[in-house]
């Protein structure tokens, strides 16, 4: 949740206070770089045996700061309009670029297939409440394909706007499901105390 307040202060910042190297560093850095793939260690977590997890983890932590300096320490390669969110395109050259389409494709996928395998678990079993946790991963695979269209929205919206509603549904819709599944797990340790 950090990150993507980050994400979304660096967004708030360029929007009132005009585009630049700066505010636009951090958001790449925290929007497309950074989110994703630490989100998806969550995923990891849950469905990897945690010594294996730590060590992914690890990986995960080393190749996202790698990633993270790649965006701080590329040239900006032209100026910036005030009121216009640019594109990386426009900004970075490969570097950056590339960085960020890793990070977001391969946690972005880690996510989804994960969250899928869990409902798929969770909808065959018989367990209480297993059903309320699918539900809860179904919301999760909903807010990343959000987040992950983001981009469509600019073509309603300007890109700004786009990209700040895309944040918003996203993330809540994650969070939701989050909870939701959180819930169904907390209730399931109750109804199985209960029983014993």
């Amino acid at each position: 949740m950090g990150l993507f307040a980050a994400g979304a202060a660096s967004l708030w910042w360029g929007a009132s206070a005009g585009w630049s190297p700066g505010p636009f560093r951090a958001f790449y850095a925290f929007g497309a770089v950074l989110n994703v793939p630490i989100l998806a260690l969550g995923t990891v977590y849950l469905l990897v045996e945690r010594r294996r997890a730590d060590r992914i983890a690890q990986l995960t932590v080393v190749a996202s700061a790698v990633a993270a300096g790649v965006v701080l320490a590329a040239p900006i390669e032209s100026g910036f309009a005030p009121n216009v969110l640019p594109q990386g395109s426009d900004v970075f050259g490969a570097g950056p670029r590339v960085a960020a389409a890793v990070a977001s494709s391969v946690g972005a996928l880690v996510v989804i297939l994960g969250s899928l395998w869990s409902m798929v678990r969770l909808f065959g079993s018989s367990a209480p409440r297993a059903r309320t946790g699918a539900v809860g991963n179904g919301l999760i695979v909903l807010g990343v394909l959000v987040l992950s269209a983001g981009g469509l929205l600019n073509s309603v919206f300007d890109e700004m706007t786009g990209f700040a509603v895309s944040l918003l549904v996203g993330i809540s819709l994650i969070f939701a499901g989050a909870l939701v599944a959180t819930g169904s797990r907390k209730g399931g340790r109750a109804a199985h105390s209960i029983d014993q």
